[in-house]
């Protein structure tokens, strides 16, 4: 680590729960300005059997502490090995930030209670020697906010200098939006690919477990019945900041919702497509965006896409490339900034956006074999995000 820079590993698996995403991030701060350019961008998929193991572990499967013991342990080993391959094939890396993956995240209303994110970050730590961010979330909650969502962090950075309002969008299983204004504000509008992907996968409607580019959306017609019914549920009537996941959203939901009803496999999965963009659009409408800026597997379903401009006809929706912020590396990017942010001793959370009684240092620390030893600076107000190719 340079006197001007610090190499950052983020690491996350998403509400997807497909794999592992890791991003090497090289930060520079210049006064109020933090630069940070993305060395390297990878995704390495769980083995099967691990994935299967996570799957039942979520709602509403029942599961067992051994079974949560057992995959906390296995989890970690499997983010050690991607941590361990990126520190082979990248010099200087400095520090490891592990979301790990979301099992469980406690909201009773509008009040998030607790969030359990398994991946044992010791196992990081022995197989790199580098220090370990860990338990991203739990700090914010601890303070009064949703733990959720802290795109808003990176979003602000990075949003905060375009004209007029602007709306960034995040599509994982879960879909959450920031929009920077005056103010940030940010929180989770529902589902996005969580209920569309749980019905794939139960009904083996493709190999890959997803609707892959929306194609079976795209084959199907909504069901207006089974919308209504959908949008019923109380979470799309509460106000922000608020936070949900797959507790809510998940195979029982959709079960629950097709009570009574005869709908043909393409339907459904259209039906939820457009249970997803109406939410989303429904959300910011009235948020006078001028941009939206969309990131996440979701971008890669047109079906999806095409509505969502179709429900937002005044609003640009774009890519986060355009901020430097590649849709399929983001959310690891953003855990390499909150890794930096809390290494400096800077709060990783905006508590506008997550509801929290005030801004929180996230994170827990695993010793490496040396301690960082670090430079204080001021907080940055702004990030600027380049490729390694830009630099």
């Amino acid at each position: 680590m340079s006197e001007q820079g610090m190499s950052v590993l983020g690491l996350i698996s998403g509400t997807s729960h497909d794999g592992i995403d890791a991003a090497v991030v090289d930060f520079e701060q210049r006064g109020s300005q933090l630069h940070a350019t993305v060395v390297a961008a990878d995704s390495q998929q769980y083995e099967p059997e691990l994935r299967q193991a996570i799957i039942a572990l979520l709602p509403p499967n029942q599961t067992t502490i051994d079974a949560v013991t057992m995959a906390d342990t296995r989890i970690g080993q499997a983010f050690a090995l991607v941590a361990a391959d990126m520190q082979r094939r990248f010099d200087g890396i400095d520090l490891v930030v592990s979301h790990g993956q979301t099992v469980f995240h406690w909201v009773e209303g509008q009040t998030a209670r607790g969030t359990l994110q398994l991946g044992q970050p010791a196992w990081i730590a022995e197989a790199t020697g580098l220090t370990v961010v860990s338990d991203i979330r739990a700090r914010d909650i601890a303070a009064g906010g949703q733990g959720a969502p802290l795109a808003s962090t990176i979003d602000a950075l990075v949003g905060g200098s375009r004209p007029g309002v602007t709306g960034l969008l995040n599509l994982g299983g879960i879909a959450n939006v920031t929009v920077v204004g005056e103010q940030v504000r940010a929180w989770d509008t529902g589902p996005a690919n969580a209920l569309v992907d749980a019905v794939v996968l139960d009904r083996g409607l493709h190999a890959s477990g997803y609707d892959d580019g929306g194609a079976i959306a795209a084959s199907g017609t909504v069901d207006q019945v089974l919308l209504q019914r959908m949008f019923a549920h109380e979470y799309f009537g509460l106000a922000a900041p608020k936070s949900t996941g797959k507790e809510v959203f998940n195979l029982d939901f959709v079960e629950g919702a097709l009570d009574g009803l005869s709908v043909s496999d393409a339907d459904l999965v259209a039906t939820l497509t457009e249970l997803s963009a109406q939410t989303v659009a429904d959300a910011v409408r009235g948020e006078g965006l001028a941009e939206l800026f969309a990131s996440g597997g979701g971008v890669h379903n047109a079906a999806f896409m095409a509505r969502l401009e179709q429900l937002l006809p005044d609003v640009r929706i774009a890519s986060s490339s355009e901020l430097g912020l590649e849709p399929d590396s983001k959310e690891a990017v953003l855990m390499a900034l909150l890794g930096w942010l809390t290494a400096h001793g800077h709060a990783g959370s905006v508590a506008s956006a997550t509801g929290a009684a005030r801004a929180s240092v996230l994170g827990s620390i695993t010793p490496g074999v040396h301690p960082l030893s670090l430079s204080a600076g001021p907080a940055p107000t702004s990030l600027v995000i380049q490729g390694a190719a830009d630099a």
